[in-house]
């Protein structure tokens, strides 16, 4: 073999004795597939919205049903299974990843969709956490039609009565908050919103535009402890807006009356919405982001 080929043939070699051993020694591949499915196995419900308004992967009831303020009786309720189709629709191939939700409009007498909280979220009476992650592509100071929207509002009774929620508010030029209000015990009042000392984290809504994607995630720990132990987190696009620590914050729902509300008065696109039984860390919060497809693997599981 003439000397030149020789030491090509000896540096190729050598590479691929490299690449083998950097597979068998560095299983960065293997690593990241493991913390992957670790974020998929968190996981308690999930919903790409890929091609169905319904939820894809869950403990319990996957199909929404809808909540009207009752006509008559001032503070109750009416449920009916299903919901309108001529509101809540599918936008095919326009979401971060696949088909879309897209709200168009709002429905009467407060309507709301909702997914049952049985058994597609991690509430523990004695202490739970969790986390909540989702995309929105809305313009909220030009789009919505109503002062308050909630794209999530989980709850029994309501925002302010053991509801944990990301709204935008009636501000102008609108914020974007997370709030994780305590429920409220018999015969005493709710934490107001304009208190300083409400459980709020607020940010400003002026990088949300009709055509760009944001990710957004709600953080918990340590929630119905019956300790000052709570804290909450606000992540949009990867980075953390705020925090809130040592807190007393029980939400006591009944979980056969409660619910994962979803695209409350919301019009734009929300897409790839899920719930964990547990915080996500920083660097999970980032997998998410850059790939926003990461959970439709859940669809299997079903």
């Amino acid at each position: 073999m003439a000397p030149a080929k020789a030491v090509m043939f000896s540096m190729k070699r050598s590479q691929l004795l490299v690449a083998l051993a950097m597979s068998v020694m560095d299983p960065t591949g293997s690593r990241l597939q493991a913390a992957d499915d670790a974020i998929r196995n968190a996981a308690t419900f999930y919903a790409s919205f890929d091609s169905e308004v319904k939820g894809d992967f869950g403990g319990g009831s996957l199909k929404p049903s809808t909540r009207f303020n009752h006509p008559a009786a001032q503070g109750q309720f009416v449920f009916e299974p299903g919901f309108d189709s001529n509101v809540f629709r599918i936008a095919p191939n326009k979401g971060v990843h696949g088909g879309a939700l897209e709200p168009v409009d709002i429905l009467p007498r407060n309507g709301r969709i909702f997914f049952p909280a049985r058994g597609n979220i991690a509430f523990r009476e004695g202490g739970w956490s969790g986390s909540a992650s989702f995309w929105l592509k809305t313009d909220p100071n030009t789009m919505l039609k109503t002062s308050f929207c909630d794209p999530l509002q989980i709850t029994q009774k309501g925002a302010s009565n053991g509801g944990l929620w990301l709204d935008f508010n009636d501000a102008k030029p609108k914020q974007m908050r997370m709030g994780s209000f305590p429920a409220v015990p018999e015969g005493g009042k709710a934490v107001s919103e304009n208190d300083p000392q409400a459980p709020l984290i607020r940010m400003s809504t002026a990088g949300f535009t009709a055509d760009q994607w944001r990710h957004v995630v709600l953080v918990w720990e340590n929630f119905d402890t019956g300790r000052a132990d709570a804290r909450i987190a606000l992540y949009v696009d990867g980075k953390l807006i705020g925090e809130l620590k040592g807190r007393e914050i029980a939400m006591n729902w009944d979980l056969d009356k409660a619910g994962i509300y979803v695209a409350v008065s919301y019009i734009g696109l929300l897409d790839e919405l899920a719930l964990f039984n547990r915080p996500l860390t920083p660097a999970e919060i980032t997998r998410l982001r850059e790939e926003p497809g990461l959970l439709s693997a859940l669809k299997k599981r079903r």
